[in-house]
């Protein structure tokens, strides 16, 4: 179980750096501090999720579930910007699915109680 959690939370900050890198991308739209701090902190958090969680569920799905409902307090701010909401969503639910595949397919750590 310990492995699971350090593989998944390890995973999660991974996709963090990726996910802060690519919404700081555009040097004519900086990001604040405090939102690349949000996105690093949202994305380790899904990973920490992932590794605890208990969730009777295969996977493919316990990831993007997982994904899903971690990203909502990122995407709560979002609600005048529709399309960023949306990809908050969907980027949360694909990097559930990589941390799942990383952490369940590749290295093998089970889900336990």
């Amino acid at each position: 179980m310990t492995k699971r959690i350090v593989l998944a939370t390890i995973m999660g900050l991974l996709c963090g750096l990726v996910c802060m890198l690519m919404a700081s991308s555009d040097p004519t739209q900086p990001v604040e501090t405090g939102i690349k701090l949000s996105i690093l902190f949202g994305r380790t958090l899904l990973g920490f999720t992932i590794g605890i969680s208990a969730l009777n569920m295969k996977w493919w799905a316990h990831g993007p579930v997982l994904g899903f409902l971690t990203s909502i307090p990122m995407a709560l701010p979002l609600l005048n910007e529709m399309p960023l909401l949306v990809a908050t969503l969907v980027m949360g639910m694909i990097y559930g699915v990589l941390i799942e595949l990383v952490t369940s397919v590749i290295f093998k750590a089970k889900q336990g109680v």
